[in-house]
């Protein structure tokens, strides 16, 4: 799977094709060769390259913790309600314990010969609820504002705020790291990251806690979107994907080490300030970490990338007496040309790279957003599973095995996904790999909503069994069956959604990197934020919402073939470059390219007489004549 690249001086501006109009002329030179030229003179992928990689391997783990916090800070708790004032205040009721159910509902215990069904309408008019959260903390945000029955769509609000300030963030951030640089926008978001979390911890009611989780989430995409950015731009290309990788495990680590710490901790606020003061250290990258060279040489910025030059030679210990390619001769050249910076606004004059990064958003959509579909499924019947044995002397026991059950079970899917997309992506690359999740992601999706239903329908006869005739088992196999398809679902579409990201970085131009690798970021937090907006409607229309989504899988499957292939391929420097990288067809051509003839060589013809015509013959005898007349 080749791709075909072309070269910056075979593209004519000036001669629009098919629709494009170029924005910007032909680099010429070495030095828009980074990966061909100037990286070789650096010493390529060197000791100082992966000392920065390292560095930006070590934020990953704060970032784990910050974007599964809400897991634990919003959590619903179930409480012991002591006392219930029901029938206008004629009668109070023996204590109740109230549990949270992975579907939004709420089931009750009753401590008493009371009527289940007169304790469930009884819930909000609880006079004295003592909360059980056993998840670690002693307290958090719900049980801090009793934010239960009319006040649980305050919990749904909060969530939101992370994810929007994360979807903001994203679109905003990534457009100034292409106008600014990545490392002023990584600073200043660690920067404000701290202000805005620690006061998080500060909040006095759930108002002023949304809305502080709304900058926290917009400074983490900041955070988030340079790093990765910088990482891809430091790396060569045999080691982008795997270096990415590391960062992605590390992430994950966070994610698996957050129960253990809440724990340490105790308390939500607590937890807050441990999760946001580790950021701390990234204040240092001021001095220890420098502006992405690439960046800098393809916004013609050659002042600066003279200093970075000369310091990132000096640290690999380079003899640039063997400058073979003249980088430093014709750096000196070019150092009075004036900075020329891109926005990704831009992208929408062109013919194939508008198609490239939309295409990978509409698959980082689908793929988060049906991430969220699975994984709803899978926990709702496994909750039905366990309340089938259930006794009601254990249901805190079996809350606190459900939540870490339920969320190490996610965190371990997506662990096991990304080691399986190492193989299949070195295996078949970017677009081959992104293809073949997505049909997993499409199968898992199709036979859970269509296999199930016909199993309960059409009276199938398994064995000896007939499942009509027989209940209990047919609700049992719909069950087993659905959760086996919600973890292939969830393994598939989180390959999915990160590979769609790491492909956007790669095809995507540095001029305008920032930009676009913000807008499929963007679009995987609308696909994210799917799952409070379903539990705000308290899953109504959830059967829709899935449907929708399996929907786009086979959209996305039909789109992925226009998708070029960059595996060991240099990573585009303007947008002509970007526009350079070509569809090729899955299955490489015969012959080393050559397409095959569909006649023989026999079965040519000879058709060069075909335009002497009698009406063409005529046509020309009278232009003679009226030659010949006018210039007599």
């Amino acid at each position: 799977m080749a791709i075909e690249r072309l070269e910056c001086e075979e593209v004519h501006p000036e001669f629009p094709e098919n629709g494009f109009v170029a924005t910007e002329k032909a680099s010429s030179g070495v030095l828009c060769e980074y990966d061909e030229s100037v990286a070789p003179y650096l010493g390529g992928f060197g000791k100082y390259q992966k000392q920065l990689i390292l560095l930006t391997w070590i934020p990953a783990l704060f970032i784990g913790y910050s974007q599964n916090s809400d897991s634990l800070l919003l959590a619903q708790p179930g409480y012991t309600c002591k006392s219930v004032t029901v029938s206008g205040g004629n009668r109070t009721i023996n204590p109740v314990s109230y549990v949270n159910t992975t579907n939004g509902s709420r089931t009750a215990y009753v401590h008493g010969n009371d009527s289940r069904n007169e304790i469930n309408n009884a819930d909000c008019l609880c006079n004295d609820r003592k909360y059980n959260i056993s998840i670690g903390l002693v307290k958090n945000v719900v049980t801090k504002w009793n934010l239960v029955c009319d006040s649980t769509w305050k919990v749904h609000i909060a969530k939101f705020s992370l994810l929007v300030g994360l979807i903001f963030g994203y679109l905003v951030m990534g457009v100034l790291a292409d106008w600014f640089g990545r490392q002023p926008v990584l600073i200043v978001s660690v920067i404000f990251m701290l202000i805005f979390g620690l006061t998080v911890a500060l909040s006095v009611n759930v108002t002023m806690f949304s809305t502080l989780r709304f900058f926290e989430g917009f400074c983490l995409a900041g955070i988030i979107l340079s790093l990765y950015v910088m990482r891809i731009e430091i790396c060569d290309p045999g080691n982008r994907f795997m270096m990415t990788m590391v960062a992605s495990f590390i992430a994950l680590l966070g994610q698996l080490l957050l129960p253990g710490l809440a724990a340490l901790c105790r308390d939500w606020q607590v937890l807050q300030a441990v999760i946001i003061c580790p950021f701390i250290l990234m204040i240092s990258f001021i001095c220890i970490f420098p502006e992405s060279l690439r960046w800098i040489l393809a916004t013609q910025q050659y002042q600066k990338s003279k200093r970075l030059i000369l310091l990132i030679t000096k640290k690999n210990s380079v003899d640039t007496e063997t400058d073979v390619k003249g980088i430093m001769p014709e750096l000196e050249r070019e150092l009075t040309k004036k900075p020329k910076k891109t926005c990704i606004v831009k992208m929408v004059g062109t013919r194939n790279l508008w198609k490239n990064i939309l295409v990978l958003c509409v698959n980082s959509l689908t793929g988060f957003g049906i991430h969220h579909c699975f994984a709803r499924s899978m926990m709702k019947n496994k909750w039905e599973n366990n309340t089938a044995s259930q006794n009601n002397d254990i249901h805190n026991h079996t809350m606190l095995s459900n939540f870490y059950t339920d969320y190490y079970t996610m965190a371990g899917i997506a662990v096991a996904s990304c080691l399986a997309m190492c193989p299949a992506v070195g295996f078949m690359g970017r677009r081959g790999g992104l293809l073949m999740f997505m049909i997993l992601t499409a199968l898992a999706s199709l036979l859970q909503l269509g296999f199930l239903n016909l199993i309960v329908t059409v009276d199938p006869v398994i064995g000896k069994y007939n499942l009509h005739h027989d209940t209990d088992l047919k609700e049992t196999i719909n069950r087993k069956f659905s959760i086996a398809f919600s973890i292939i679902g969830m393994f598939s579409s989180h390959a999915v959604g990160s590979l769609s990201i790491f492909f956007c970085a790669e095809i995507t131009p540095t001029v305008i990197r920032g930009g676009g690798l913000g807008l499929v970021l963007a679009s995987a937090g609308f696909g994210m934020l799917t799952a409070p907006i379903m539990e705000l409607h308290n899953q109504k229309g959830y059967f829709l919402h899935h449907v929708i989504f399996a929907c786009c899988t086979l959209i996305c499957i039909i789109c992925i073939l226009l998708l070029p292939e960059s595996r060991h391929q240099n990573l585009p420097e303007t947008i002509l470059d970007g526009e350079g990288y070509m569809r090729q067809p899955l299955l490489p051509p015969k012959k080393g390219g050559e397409q095959p003839l569909l006649l023989t060589n026999s079965e040519l013809k000879d058709y060069s007489g075909i335009h002497a015509t009698p009406v063409r013959h005529a046509a020309s005898s009278e232009s003679s004549t009226a030659n010949v007349v006018k210039s007599s």
